[in-house]
């Protein structure tokens, strides 16, 4: 996120304080710090009897593909949100099987919580946020190496230790 250049709170312009041993914008009028806190961000790894389930947002180039994620709505359980964004985007009621774990994304300055869900049916995706899916057998599946690859090599690990 673009650091403010002016107080949200009292719009007074902000300058660069020192806040728990760290430079920060910060408000020399006011309580103001712009601490830079991550977006919580919930990531499904969707399987059905098929295998995983992967989309491609729109604007992504034609060979990337990711988990199902999205951000996480004021005052609602993680949990929550990961089976809410699995329907909205794949049109599928999943069933949550397994924490696989929290992951930072620096690049974007979110923190990812992932979850291993289970789901039947038909994919049917949302248009205005997804371009194209592909469901990948799990013997065949590979993480990638940043951001959700991370919980899909995780979550494949834990299942060849099992």
């Amino acid at each position: 996120m673009k650091p403010f250049t002016f107080c949200p709170q009292c719009a007074t312009a902000l300058s660069t304080a020192d806040r728990g041993g760290v430079p920060r914008p910060a408000c020399p009028a006011c309580s103001y710090v712009q601490w830079g806190n991550p977006t919580p961000v919930v990531a499904g790894i969707v399987e059905t009897p098929a295998g995983v389930v992967l989309v491609q947002n729109i604007g992504w180039p034609k060979t990337w593909f990711g988990l199902v994620t999205g951000f996480l709505e004021a005052k609602e359980h993680p949990e929550a949100g990961i089976v809410r964004e699995v329907k909205e985007e794949l049109g599928l009621t999943a069933r949550i099987e397994s924490f696989v774990g929290f992951y930072p994304f620096a690049m974007m300055n979110q923190i990812i919580m992932a979850w291993h869900l289970t789901a039947d049916g038909e994919v049917v995706l949302q248009a205005d946020e997804l371009q194209d899916h592909k469901i990948v057998p799990v013997e065949t599946l590979r993480p990638w190496p940043q951001a959700t690859g991370e919980a899909v090599k995780d979550w494949l690990a834990g299942r060849a230790s099992n």
